[in-house]
């Protein structure tokens, strides 16, 4: 438990950070971070109770998708400056390095695993995004 919340204190700190690079508007800071960290709490609580990367990656972007949305409206800003930032803890970037390093090295067997897993958690994370947006305009097409 105690790890858990550590890493999720460090995906916030590094979304926040990263907000800060990119030069957010310095109101929304702290709820880029909040969509991070429980972005990462969702990945690191799916890995814990045994489901595949590319499930838990799934239910990282859901968990940032729905913060997401939630902030959009509560602030009434962008989705997109709170899902970026959000979902970046979960991007395959691991995956991505290794099959060009296994791609540079010739050896196919593992560059054809590597890509394969970094499509497949790039898919999951799209299919979560469009679902809460879905969900979110079915919401706001029944209340008009």
């Amino acid at each position: 438990m105690r790890e858990l919340m550590i890493q999720s204190v460090g995906a916030f700190l590094a979304v926040f950070g990263f907000s800060l690079l990119v030069d957010m508007p310095r109101k929304y800071l702290v709820y880029a971070g909040i969509t991070g960290g429980a972005g990462w709490l969702a990945y690191l609580v799916s890995m814990q109770v045994g489901t595949s990367q590319v499930a838990a990656a799934f239910f990282s972007s859901l968990a940032a998708a729905l913060l997401s949305q939630v902030f959009a409206r509560v602030l009434k800003a962008p989705v997109t400056i709170f899902l970026v930032a959000g979902i970046l803890p979960t991007v395959p970037g691991a995956s991505i390095y290794r099959s060009v390093y296994f791609l540079i090295q010739g050896q196919t067997k593992w560059y054809n695993f590597y890509l394969i897993q970094t499509i497949q958690i790039a898919g999951a994370m799209a299919v979560a995004i469009f679902i809460v947006d879905s969900l979110f305009r079915l919401l706001r097409n029944k209340a008009s």
